[in-house]
């Protein structure tokens, strides 16, 4: 029986209409949850990889890749090679932070090759999901601070930024102790993560972490996008 002019919705229609909303709803809240974890995982088996592959240069080479002053001699097709003071620099001539992918990736412990160029890019460096480059180096910007006591600063591989604060959060809760501050996951500011103004007349950037607690918090509710953590190693 058709419906005449005027007449509206039947209780069981309005509840199917309800029901069926729910439905795509749930669907495209759980699609995004699945995506979030995916991105996740994939940020933590980058991360797991490349410190891997530290530690096997390390342990067959008895130096850090980028600083091994040896380089040129023992590992073919390298361009460059280190200053040999033990540690990842991105001061010096080359900048070793960027030559640690090529004595990594010439040496076989990366899948992709890459080629010192003195300035980050593609072709000398890995990438995170959201495109930014990562970087291994010997410094302090990580934690609470942008630069650290001699004491404070270690070699670190640090994911590069533009990753949601959701994303970074919940990476340290799996693979460490879920605080920004403490750990051998911490937050960094790499690639101006800290809420600074920006150049422009945009909205301030949203911190992605605070320093409520010796430990801090990360904000994850406040959906900042421009965030970063890094490996301590």
């Amino acid at each position: 029986m058709t419906r005449g002019a005027g007449q509206g919705f039947t209780l069981v229609e309005v509840a199917i209409v309800l029901v069926l909303i729910g439905l795509l709803l749930g669907g495209i809240l759980k699609g995004h949850e699945l995506l979030a974890n995916a991105r996740v995982h994939r940020l933590i088996a980058q991360q797991e990889g490349i410190k891997v592959a530290f530690y096997g240069f390390q342990e067959r080479f008895r130096a850090a890749p980028g600083d091994y002053a040896l380089a040129l001699t023992t590992i073919s097709g390298v361009t460059q090679n280190g200053n040999g003071n033990g540690r990842v620099e991105t001061t010096t001539v080359p900048n070793e932070a960027v030559l640690a992918w090529e004595h990594l990736s010439r040496a076989g412990f990366l899948t992709r090759t890459y080629t010192y160029g003195g300035t980050e890019s593609v072709a000398t460096s890995p990438v995170n999901p959201y495109g930014v480059y990562l970087q291994f180096v010997f410094d302090g910007i990580y934690g609470p601070g942008t630069t650290a006591a001699p004491s404070q600063l270690r070699h670190n591989l640090k994911t590069g930024s533009q990753i949601p604060v959701g994303i970074v959060a919940e990476m340290d809760r799996k693979v460490d102790d879920g605080a920004p501050n403490t750990g051998a996951f911490q937050f960094s500011r790499y690639q101006g993560n800290a809420p600074t103004a920006p150049a422009d007349d945009s909205p301030l950037q949203p911190s992605c972490t605070s320093a409520a607690t010796p430990t801090g918090i990360w904000n994850a509710a406040n959906e900042a996008s421009n965030c970063g953590g890094a490996s301590l190693l």
